[in-house]
């Protein structure tokens, strides 16, 4: 019994949700025997990072790389992916549900005519056949998945499972796999981003997110100091209202129509929690809610709740943060 992972890459290095998804693959691995397959699919130069795959848990790495792949490229990568899948027979195919991951594992599901279960929570193995755990209805229950055929073809949501080392000596094969230029009907010629200093806050491990309780975009250096305290892994999130508002851009919004993120800690700070705002942020580690509204929905999901003045409470929180961490 084998498992296979998508790792992914970015100009030729291995990125965070890569890691993560060698992990999951390594629960399932443990749980059906086998050996985890990590296939690696990018331009000249990235075998280099395929030691990187056996430190977190690949038994196998198989690379192709090819200037095709330096960026996104869905049709080839699919076609590369399809064929490791169809020689090796896998009992599970684990994706990222990151935007990469999002659209490339349906593609490969329709062409194997297999079940896909997507921005899956928890995975286990029970009796011999894989299950998973996602969030329905807009994050208010969880749905237990069993699939009826192999290979189980699974998108695990970012931070979900942090990288955990296990050293292996991975085996490194080459791929061989004709592109054909008339199959790759779409490009990415470039991917633009912001320049940000902070993490992206989908791949952030603390997110600190402000909402109407805020009172306007100009309070909103209350919660740049707070992150700024709790340093580089920290980035600013803010509620649907907010970004509606302009007071935010749309990049950093956490919720149902924006970023589903699961950091060790979440920050909401002035955040009603309103269901469509829990979709996006229930499955982090660790939550903290300020709110002056005993009532407000965000408390039965919080971890810690503090009732007051955001605006009194903010900067004694940052204070102490900025104490605790200078003490270390």
């Amino acid at each position: 019994m084998s498992v296979i992972v998508f790792a992914e890459q970015r100009e030729g290095a291995l990125r965070q949700t890569a890691l993560e998804a060698v992990t999951a693959g390594r629960v399932i691995t443990d749980g059906l025997g086998g050996e985890l397959t990590a296939v690696l699919l990018g331009p000249p130069g990235v075998r280099d990072q395929a030691a990187e795959l056996g430190r977190y848990g690949a038994d196998r790495v198989v690379v192709a790389s090819s200037d095709a792949f330096a960026g996104y490229a869905p049709e080839g990568m699919t076609d590369a992916l399809v064929k490791v899948i169809e020689e090796g027979s896998p009992k599970a195919v684990v994706f990222s549900a990151s935007a990469m991951g999002k659209d490339l594992s349906p593609r490969v599901a329709a062409r194997l005519k297999a079940g896909l279960a997507t921005d899956v929570t928890e995975i286990s193995v029970e009796g011999g056949q894989v299950q998973a755990i996602r969030p329905v209805y807009a994050g208010k229950a969880f749905a237990r998945i069993g699939f009826t055929a192999e290979p189980a073809l699974l998108s695990v949501r970012p931070k979900a499972y942090p990288p955990i080392e296990e050293p292996r000596e991975a085996r490194v094969e080459e791929l061989s796999i004709g592109l054909d230029p008339a199959r790759q009907r779409m490009r990415v010629r470039r991917v633009e981003g912001e320049s940000a200093e902070r993490p992206d806050v989908a791949e952030a491990d603390i997110v600190v997110s402000g909402g109407r309780g805020m009172q306007g975009p100009e309070n909103w250096t209350l919660l740049e100091d707070l992150v700024d305290a709790l340093g580089p892994s920290a980035a600013l999130g803010a509620s649907r209202a907010v970004v509606d508002a302009g007071w935010r851009p749309h990049s950093e919004q956490v919720g149902q129509t924006g970023k589903v993120v699961s950091p060790q800690v979440y920050f909401a700070i002035g955040i009603s929690g309103a269901i469509q705002h829990q979709a996006g942020m229930r499955t982090a580690k660790c939550i903290v809610a300020v709110n002056r509204d005993a009532e407000a929905p965000i408390f039965k999901l919080a971890t810690y709740g503090i009732v007051g003045d955001v605006f009194e409470i903010l900067p004694r929180l940052t204070e102490e943060i900025r104490a605790a961490r200078s003490e270390d």
